[in-house]
């Protein structure tokens, strides 16, 4: 090996010209980046959704709506879910503790138990809400339905 056959190992170069290295190169001068305007200094950095001046979409676009801040969004669990998990573990009291662990919700979401299915069991039940019906269904077999 001598100075004269030294090259990069195989695959790591990928420019087969270097930008901005004087006039013989044919990449000097401007380097590629045309005469003057933002795209020819450096540091340049194009905003997100920027159109060149034009008014952007998210701009253009009427807005229209209401979003409560206070809204508390729930994990809709069913009545015939539940009974499910009651008869796989064979619970009379199912905390939120096990809805989480059965993964019918999240430890960070609110759970909120709806009346779709059926209720065959008396049971307990831990939730942050009712419907209207799921606690009618949970009360007519015997169970409690306990608010947290």
């Amino acid at each position: 090996m001598e100075l004269h056959n030294l090259k990069p190992a195989e695959g790591s170069t990928h420019n087969s010209k270097r930008v901005g290295r004087g006039y013989g190169s044919g990449k000097g001068r401007t380097s590629t980046r045309g005469h003057k305007g933002a795209k020819a200094r450096s540091g340049y950095k194009k905003k997100i959704g920027f159109e060149g001046g034009q008014m952007p979409l998210q701009r253009r676009v009427p807005k229209f709506g209401f979003k409560n801040i206070n809204r508390i969004e729930y994990k809709a669990v069913n009545l015939d879910d539940i009974q499910k998990l009651a008869d796989n573990k064979e619970l009379t009291k199912i905390t939120l503790a096990d809805i989480i662990e059965a993964g019918l919700a999240n430890s960070k979401q609110f759970v909120k138990v709806l009346g779709d299915g059926e209720l065959t069991s008396k049971l307990e039940i831990e939730a942050h809400a009712f419907s209207q019906k799921a606690e009618a269904a949970i009360t007519e077999e015997g169970g409690n339905a306990v608010k947290l």
